[in-house]
């Protein structure tokens, strides 16, 4: 496999509003992208479209070497927020197994294995500890660590993030880098962030979206692009000219 997300071309509107246009890119095995833009630029659309959720209007998508939403067992995907009813009565333990559903037998019933994959994945994002907790009761950072959870339980080749850490403090935010950082190389990973800063320092690239596509390497990611986008700079220094 040459590349794990391929591009070719792909142009997509909403209705008569064109969003992405004749995007092309290639994402190889293993690799930690960061995407930015503006909101509005077409970040999450370009998530959606790699999930098979909406189809180009034109150009040619492949993922894992097929058409969008055809390997959905080998894609995890963590949306954006935390939209949840609290009151809903689900263990922590009992959410991240929900994501092997589509694996289980006609009989309903969770298989060792199945088990096993859980623990694993709450020990990778340090969550083993509440496993029978009510999900529901979980601070904010604590449930976005159970959704990664969740997500890393199908062990997964290709994981997308869309803002992991737009609705968490500061701490929080902090353990979850540390989480993507301690996953990269065992699988190929997109996020959507706007929080240049951290990303820099993680990803392999970033893929800045804004109707088209820049792919660029972190360290060309300089002041003057930060400004322009998000109002701040991105490094301390003497401003562009």
């Amino acid at each position: 496999m040459t590349a794990i997300v391929s591009f070719d071309h792909v142009y997509f509107s909403y209705q008569d509003t064109s969003v992405l246009t004749d995007v092309s890119f290639k994402v190889t095995p293993g690799e930690f992208l960061g995407i930015i833009g503006p909101n509005g630029g077409g970040k999450t659309t370009l998530l959606k479209l790699i999930l098979g959720f909406l189809k180009p209007k034109s150009g040619a998508i492949s993922v894992l070497d097929a058409p969008p939403g055809t390997a959905s067992t080998r894609i995890a995907y963590v949306s954006q927020g935390l939209n949840y009813d609290r009151q809903f009565p689900i263990s922590v333990k009992e959410l991240v197994l929900s994501g092997r559903l589509s694996s289980l037998p006609w009989y309903g019933a969770y298989a060792p294995e199945d088990l096993q994959a859980a623990q694993n994945a709450l020990e990778k994002v340090g969550m083993q500890d509440f496993s029978n907790h009510p999900f529901g009761k979980l601070s904010g950072g604590q449930a976005q660590r159970a959704l990664i959870a969740r997500a890393l339980v199908t062990e997964p080749d290709l994981l997308l993030l869309d803002e992991p850490t737009a609705s968490v403090d500061t701490q929080a935010e902090g353990a979850i880098y540390d989480i993507l950082k301690s996953l990269r190389k065992t699988m190929t990973i997109l996020m959507v962030t706007h929080d240049l800063r951290a990303a820099i320092d993680i990803v392999d690239r970033v893929l800045c979206v804004q109707g088209g596509l820049t792919s660029l390497l972190p360290q060309e990611v300089c002041e003057h692009f930060a400004l322009g986008l998000y109002h701040t700079p991105l490094q301390i220094g003497t401003p562009p000219r």
